[in-house]
This record gives structure tokens, C-alpha cells and sequence, in this order.
């Protein structure tokens, strides 16, 4: 079931609702510069097993409102907040994958983890921000040549082979953003980070995260793991950027034991 949820006027934020009778619920932010599809291969296992799976498209993103402005993390943990008071969720689990896991992060610093139960942070960007000059490449090249860009971030996304269909289908993802908004999270991912909201947190909080990742380095979640201090590491072996897809698995599986 697919719906929308004002934020603030004129800003409506797409929800995609499965399973809402679930006796548990997670809610899936997803990373960039994709939308909520990205998790096709959790809503293909988790509502079949009794869990209700919500997953957003943030604003700029997919099929939410675009916008011009409010991209910076703030903002986008507003929306995340929005969405869960009109929902009335209560004691669910939050997943967050790469610049989700960094919006989650704040969240959780933002609204002290309001209804949340368990984190879970996938490939999170944190704690720090992104390097500097690669930011300024990516939002250059989404500028000036989008489609160029998000086929090279595709090249680097997985550790693992993928199908050339598999390829162009996460690239299409990215296609469905604004160029606009694609270019202004990038700017928030080079001039902000979450690293003082981390001892915030208090939640049991796994991090899933692939070893040869390429876009977040492996060191970032052993960095993340000492800063929250009820957190626990697990490493994918053979998973880049997308441990979501290239180990889906073991990834459903380790859902589904840390949330019970």
C-alpha cells in the first residue's frame, strides 16, 4: 500500500506501507541517491513473515515532492519525524542505509530515538562527513553529467558481480531523484556529520556493514561501533556498499534475529 504524508506545506513524502497488520514494524530509510526500491529484496522476505516493512522516499527522491531546499540532515530527520507521529509508531525497529543511516543517526540525536526501539545501520555514512574533494567531483559530475555519474557510483556500489539488467535497474533509481536534490544531500554529506550524535543513542543498535566497501570504508563502522556504546558490528565478507542485495540472505536473517 502506497501513500503520502505532508511534511510541511506543500511537501508530500511518499510512503510504501507492507503488511500494515505486522506484528512488528520496520521503517526503512534508504541511501543515496536511490529511493525506497532499494529494499526490494527485504519486502520480498520480511512481510511474508509476519513484519510490517514501511520505507519512505526522502523529499527530492523517487516518488516524494521535489523541492529546492531542505536537504541539509535536519530537515530530512524532521520528515523521518513527521512520518512516524502521523503513522503513531510505536517500539519499531529503524534501518537506515548509507546517507539514510546518517539521517537516522540524527533522528535518533534529534527526537531521543521518539518510538524507536532498535537501530539498525547499514553502510551508515558516519561518523564523519564524506572527503571533501570526492564531494565536489560527485556533485560536479550530477550537474553537469547525472546519468554519467550515477552509472560510475553503480560501478562502485557492488563488491560482487551483478546482471547487466541488475545495473541498469539500481541506475534508473537514482534517474527517478532531481538533479537538484541528488547535488544538495551531497552537499550536506560534504559540510555535515553525526559523529557528536552518536553517544546519543541508546537503543540496541546493529551495524551491518560490507568489508570492501568502497563508498564508506569498513574502518568508519569499526569507528561507529566504539561511539555507541549499546551497538554491535557485524561484518559482510563478501559485500561492498550493498550487503542488502549481494548478501540478502544472511542480511534478512541477521533482521530477523536482532529484532526477535
Amino acid at each position: 500500500m502506497g501513500y503520502f504524508v505532508t511534511v510541511e506545506h506543500g511537501v508530500n513524502i511518499y510512503v510504501e506501507d507492507i503488511n500494515p497488520e505486522g506484528k512488528k514494524t520496520i521503517l526503512f530509510i534508504h541511501g543515496w541517491p536511490l529511493n525506497h526500491n532499494q529494499f526490494e529484496y527485504q519486502f520480498n522476505v520480511l512481510p511474508a513473515m509476519g513484519y510490517r516493512c514501511i520505507a519512505i522516499d526522502w523529499r527530492g527522491y523517487g516518488n516524494s515532492d521535489k523541492p529546492i531546499s531542505g536537504y541539509n540532515f535536519d530537515r530530512l530527520a524532521d520528515d523521518v519525524h513527521v512520518v512516524i507521529s502521523t503513522l503513531q509508531l510505536k517500539d519499531f525497529t529503524l534501518a537506515g542505509h548509507s546517507t539514510g543511516g546518517a539521517i537516522s543517526i540524527r533522528y535518533m540525536a534529534r527526537y531521543q530515538g521518539y518510538g524507536v526501539s532498535k537501530l539498525v545501520l547499514i553502510d551508515a555514512a558516519s561518523p564523519s562527513s564524506i572527503q571533501k574533494e570526492v564531494a565536489n567531483t560527485f556533485i560536479t559530475d550530477t550537474l553537469n553529467d547525472r546519468p554519467k555519474m550515477l552509472q560510475g557510483l553503480t560501478d562502485i556500489f557492488f563488491f560482487q558481480y551483478i546482471t547487466a539488467p541488475l545495473s541498469d535497474w539500481f541506475f534508473q533509481l537514482g534517474l527517478q531523484a532531481a538533479g537538484y536534490s541528488t547535488a544538495a544531500v551531497m552537499m550536506s554529506l560534504r559540510d555535515e556529520n553525526v559523529y557528536n550524535d552518536l553517544g546519543k543513542i541508546l537503543v540496541p543498535t546493529l551495524i551491518i556493514h560490507g568489508i570492501h566497501d568502497k563508498v564508506v570504508p569498513f574502518n568508519k563502522a569499526q569507528e561507529t561501533n566504539k561511539l555507541i556504546k549499546n551497538s554491535q558490528l557485524v561484518p559482510f565478507q563478501y559485500s561492498g556498499h550493498a550487503p542488502f542485495y549481494e548478501e540478502r540472505d544472511k542480511f534478512n536473517q541477521l533482521l530477523i534475529q536482532f529484532i526477535g
